[in-house]
């Protein structure tokens, strides 16, 4: 059944296209912008936005893992689709068969591969894997030490070919960390240059943040063409609207290579989350509201109610911070967000009436509210926000 309860999300096409351009040109012509849309296209529905990017010219997609890839791949059949967080046992067969492109870092990766592409009789180079080297963020990828006998096996006699050599950093707005990364990286496509002559088409090392930095772009080039390839940058939360920066003035960029964010990029929020009001009552002074009585009336107040909750992805812990935007004012919440429903304080939004248009997260009347909004209230990050607005809430593609 199509859904029909009031509370939905607007993804904007023009906006993730203007996103698209703006990162595409931040990344220049001889560098190759992979799109990010795991989980779900950070909340914003993976399917629509992948038939956007790629009739935009996208042709390289990350997904988490092989299941994202194979949705994707119905959607996309011709597309370059990068497992980035690995294959699991069972999961090889798929993925070869699938046409998909795993990150590899542990020799178990190699067997479940090899051992798919033997059973398909798959020929010698016919699969690429991208092969990810930990320059210190400890959570995947292989350490220097490692990468010989992962890249011996990677032989002119295997069904797998070395297409990238990847990694990712940790702290990108830090100069200095991102500085010891990039020795880290440069020593290890060294170390495999001068003893197995590797080739690659691909060094990629960089994520939303590192486009927009200036940071070390040159020293990633010079390496790509060490490696027979060229760059490649990962493009994430920044596809969608939100740069992963410090925002305020003073923040430090490092103290090494001093890198300095891209002033005004010009990124727009691709994502409005909406809903209407259901239903309006009037409480007098001292009457109490919600769950646990936490809202008590300090005045004669109008409430309107709200179909959408926590089960929608609506944090419990806004309750006593957020706000929504009804008839371009700002309408707090009134009491304890419930599974379903929320009320609001709408008596300061003169004439609110039922089946009136509310922004959760959006534009109205020349205010707005944005998930970095909502993420700071929660002490947490917009990516956050973005990917817990539930599967239940439509995702609707508009210009």
């Amino acid at each position: 059944m199509k859904s029909t309860r009031p509370t939905w999300a607007e993804v904007s096409r023009s906006k993730l296209i203007h996103n698209h351009d703006v990162l595409r040109r931040l990344a220049g012509p001889s560098t190759e912008l992979l799109a990010v849309v795991k989980a779900n296209a950070y909340g914003h529905g993976l399917a629509e936005c992948a038939r956007v990017l790629e009739a935009n010219g996208a042709r390289w997609f990350g997904v988490t893992c092989v299941e994202e890839g194979v949705e994707l791949r119905h959607v996309c059949p011709e597309a370059r689709i990068l497992i980035m967080s690995g294959i699991w046992a069972g999961e090889a067969d798929t993925a070869v068969e699938q046409n998909l492109t795993p990150v590899v870092w542990e020799p178990q990766h190699l067997d479940w591969l090899e051992e798919a592409a033997r059973r398909r009789g798959v020929g010698a180079g016919q699969i690429p894997v991208h092969l990810e080297i930990d320059t210190g963020m400890s959570r995947q990828g292989a350490l220097r030490s490692d990468l010989e006998a992962l890249v011996g096996r990677l032989g002119p006699g295997s069904p797998l070919r070395l297409e990238a050599l990847m990694t990712h950093f940790h702290s990108p707005d830090d100069g200095r960390n991102t500085h010891d990364q990039l020795n880290e990286l440069l020593a290890a496509v060294a170390m495999l240059l001068a003893r197995h002559k590797v080739r690659c088409d691909f060094v990629s090392a960089g994520s939303s943040a590192n486009l927009l930095l200036r940071d070390e772009t040159t020293m990633l080039m010079d390496l790509a063409r060490q490696a027979g390839g060229r760059r490649m940058e990962r493009a994430g939360i920044a596809l969608y609207g939100y740069s992963p920066l410090p925002t305020n003035e003073d923040a430090a960029w490092g103290t090494m290579g001093e890198p300095t964010p891209v002033k005004n990029p010009g990124l727009k929020p691709v994502l409005e989350w909406k809903t209407r009001i259901t239903s309006l009552r009037e409480i007098k002074r001292g009457t109490p509201a919600g769950y646990g009585a936490k809202f008590t009336a300090s005045r004669p107040t109008r409430l309107a109610l709200l179909p959408v909750g926590y089960a929608d992805g609506l944090n419990w812990l806004l309750w006593n911070r957020a706000s929504v935007l009804v008839r371009g004012q700002r309408a707090p919440l009134a009491g304890r967000i419930s599974m379903d429903q929320t009320t609001v304080d709408v008596t300061d939004a003169a004439g609110a009436a039922v089946g009136d248009e509310v922004a959760l997260i959006g534009e109205q009347g020349g205010e707005s509210i944005t998930a970095a909004d909502m993420a700071n209230l929660r002490g947490t990050i917009a990516y956050e926000v973005l990917c817990d607005i539930a599967e239940r809430v439509p995702r609707v593609m508009v210009e």
